[in-house]
């Protein structure tokens, strides 16, 4: 299953303290306490990866080391190692406590969330002429802790919208062998698919029912990763009881969730065309243009009709 929305507490290191230490030779017994290490860093760093979350459903907590105390010689202690977070490109990190928001939108980009506390001076700082021999150091600075929601908003090209089965899942595989699972009821896809096709990355979102908008059925968690794809491929079934009504319904729940949705490029697929005869077809067809120019017709077997989804999509690729 796909983990998209956890929240972990992200703990830094502490710095180390400051050391009080004097010389041990019998001429030279001046300060030389050292000052401690920088305490680790949690960062956040991208990755291809859509399961990286998956460590979090039992996982709840990331910390990085503290660092080491000063030393003898005016040696400084050693910085605590840094925690590095793997997460997905799309992922929207939320500092619940300092009301702060990252994101993350390319692979190896790391965004640091939680900074280690400076390291305490040691005694060997304070030494003046007036004072050559101070007794003071200072402790190390706490890390900060915060509570981080990770939210995954996949980045997609295009994504596949509609109710469920309609024949996402089957276009995908098709097109890009992404092994979708096809059934023929209900929620057959219930996370999100990925499939590449050539440059283009292709999501299959799970079916949306009347109400998702809402929260009905899986809801939000299915919308929102709507909302980075550039490009919408609206999938109506041409055996549907009312083709048209389907297209409405699904614009009305995208507009509810986010008016944006409604301004995405967007192509309507007329699904199982092979289902219907050639005039039921045509009307369908153009009661749809009326909505939206940017109308096709597919059916898995008919080769023609595939390669023209395929045209649609080489014109996005030039696109990008």
């Amino acid at each position: 299953m796909l983990v998209d929305d956890v929240t972990i507490k992200a703990r830094a290191g502490n710095g180390g303290d400051g050391a009080v230490l004097f010389a041990r030779a019998k001429f030279d017994q001046g300060p030389t306490g050292g000052t401690g290490g920088q305490g680790g860093n949690v960062i956040l760093k991208g990755v291809a990866d859509l399961g990286a979350l998956k460590v979090f459903r039992t996982r709840k907590d990331v910390f990085a080391a503290d660092g080491e105390n000063g030393g003898q010689n005016t040696r400084t202690g050693a910085n605590g190692k840094d925690v590095i977070v793997l997460v997905p490109v799309g992922t929207v990190a939320h500092d619940l406590t300092n009301k702060r928001e990252y994101e993350i939108t390319s692979i190896n980009q790391e965004i640091v969330v939680a900074r280690g506390g400076n390291g305490g001076f040691g005694n060997h700082h304070f030494r003046s002429s007036r004072n050559t021999s101070p007794d003071k150091a200072n402790p190390g600075e706490e890390g900060e802790v915060v509570d981080l929601r990770m939210e995954l908003k996949m980045i997609a090209d295009v994504g596949f919208v509609g109710f469920p089965n309609v024949g996402k899942s089957s276009l995908l595989n098709e097109l890009t062998n992404a092994s979708s699972r096809v059934a023929n009821y209900k929620f057959t896809t219930l996370e999100p698919h990925l499939g590449v096709f050539f440059d283009l990355i292709l999501a299959d979102i799970p079916g949306i029912i009347e109400g998702a908008s809402e929260g009905r059925g899986l809801g939000h968690k299915f919308l929102k990763h709507i909302e980075r794809t550039k490009v919408l491929f609206h999938f109506v079934a041409a055996d549907s009881e009312n083709p048209i009504s389907d297209y409405d319904e699904i614009r009305k729940e995208l507009g509810k969730f986010n008016k944006k949705l409604l301004d995405k490029k967007e192509y309507v697929i007329i699904s199982r065309s092979d289902e219907v005869d050639e005039d039921r077809l045509k009307e369908i067809a153009d009661e749809l243009k009326k909505r939206n120019s940017n109308v096709t017709t597919l059916s898995l077997l008919d080769e023609k009709s595939v390669e023209n989804v395929k045209k649609i999509l080489s014109k996005i690729q030039e696109e990008k």
